[in-house]
């Protein structure tokens, strides 16, 4: 009996410690990649715009793949589709950091879904690569901000409105969640600063997806007849552009009569629509296609060979992709590791090209050093250059026209490690806000 017992105590030891060696091989099988979360809406009114974000991370991780991956492992593309949802997008976030345990994010579009996910981020110590043009009052350890801060976008266009247009009214026009307030919040702070009286300012907000456009664009024709040069400052967002520039176009309003400088409209949004009624008005961004430099024209050739498709175009946003993309390739393989706490610290001072024929430097606030660059729409749906910086702009995490801002900054290297130091109580609020 005893004999027994020996014998059935060691065959239990075998096989726990072959359930073991079980899990071993599965965690070790499970860490011979690094997961890239791809967390763009797929679906929904911003899908017009995010879904090529996503294909944009997809070609990045397989270019990477061919050179050998990242620190001797392959990348894992996991892609999820928060549907243009807001608090969905906290959820999927949630979900990639808890439950896939990605070592990277690379996603949101709207401003009002960054904020959805930025403390799930924070809580959870994930990274987050943010593409888009925002409107600044922020910065966290957690989130690298590869977009534009308004000083890289909304105060150059309207600088080039006023000194090369002419223009002394103004319509800031937007879609009504957090990036278009608070950037025409800093647009009027800025233009008042300026002498433009309350007079000569309209401001208009309307839901995402908005679609009956006719007494708004009677409205700002109706601005637009006082006598002084007008023009709209857009920041409305996703599919609710189209209505909105036919409509234009239906009211006879032309570029010549009243230019639209739009900060959300670029190629892919172009892309399928008659652009006759868009002839002649504008967007800044910090790319176009139509720049004609090696970087770009290597840019497009391997996006065209990805999506085997010819007629796709790129776009700003992709371009911060691309760049947020090869900075983290560096910072990881700088540090050694894809720890998030290592790897925030790598990135900073890391430089890449830019598709314009500069390069992109990741400073201490999170924020890129960019070009701005004015572009008037053609009937093809590229963008002729018309206006553009000398050399590159640092962005600006915290807002020099708004009082509560001016005396603030970002600095996320020691001593100071804040994301909002006030540098005259010489004092950390908090981490974002």
């Amino acid at each position: 009996m005893k004999i027994f017992r020996e014998k059935a105590a060691g065959r239990a030891i075998c096989a726990v410690a072959g359930m073991a060696l079980g899990l071993s091989a599965l965690v070790a099988q499970a860490a011979d990649t690094i997961k890239v979360g791809v967390l763009h809406s797929l679906s929904g009114t911003m899908a017009i715009s995010e879904t090529t974000l996503k294909d944009t991370v997809l070609m990045m991780v397989d270019a990477q793949n061919k050179k050998g991956g990242v620190l001797g492992k392959k990348l894992e593309a996991v892609v999820v589709d928060p549907a243009s949802n807001w608090p969905l997008f906290a959820e999927k976030a949630r979900e990639l950091l808890q439950k896939e345990k990605v070592d990277v994010v690379f996603g949101c579009w709207t401003s009002v879904s960054r904020k959805s996910v930025l403390p799930v981020f924070e809580e959870l110590n994930g990274l987050l690569f943010y593409p888009v043009q925002y409107e600044g009052e922020e910065s966290s350890k957690n989130v690298f901000y590869t977009g534009a801060a308004p000083n890289q976008q909304a105060i150059p266009a309207v600088d080039y409105l006023m000194n090369e247009v002419g223009v002394k009214r103004w319509v800031l026009a937007g879609t009504d969640y957090v990036y278009p307030r608070t950037t025409n919040k800093i647009l009027e702070a800025y233009l008042k600063s300026k002498g433009v009286k309350d007079e000569d300012i309209m401001i208009n907000y309307t839901p995402f997806g908005h679609s009956d456009w006719q007494s708004i664009v009677s409205d700002i024709k109706k601005f637009g007849s006082a006598g002084k040069k007008t023009a709209v400052v857009s920041t409305i967002n996703g599919d609710a552009n189209v209505p909105f520039y036919k409509e234009l176009g239906n009211q006879g309003i032309a570029a010549e009569d009243i230019p639209v400088v739009a900060f959300s409209v670029g190629e892919e949004e172009l892309s399928g629509i008659d652009t006759k009624p868009l002839v002649g008005h504008l967007a800044a961004w910090n790319y176009f296609m139509s720049v004609d430099t090696p970087e770009n024209e290597a840019f497009i050739e391997q996006w065209h060979k990805f999506i085997k498709d010819e007629n796709r175009v790129t776009n700003d946003p992709m371009e911060a992709t691309v760049i947020g993309f090869n900075m983290w390739v560096k910072a990881v393989e700088k540090a050694g590791t894809t720890d998030v706490d290592a790897v925030e610290q790598a990135m900073i001072g890391i430089s890449v090209p830019n598709m314009t024929g500069g390069m992109a430097v990741m400073n201490k606030n999170h924020h890129l050093s960019k070009p701005v660059l004015i572009g008037e729409i053609q009937e093809d749906g590229q963008f002729d250059v018309v206006w553009e910086t000398e050399g590159t702009v640092p962005g600006d995490a915290w807002s020099d026209y708004l009082p509560g801002s001016r005396d603030i900054i970002a600095d996320w290297t020691p001593p100071i490690k804040c994301g909002n130091y006030n540098t005259k109580t010489k004092k950390c609020s908090g981490q974002n806000f």
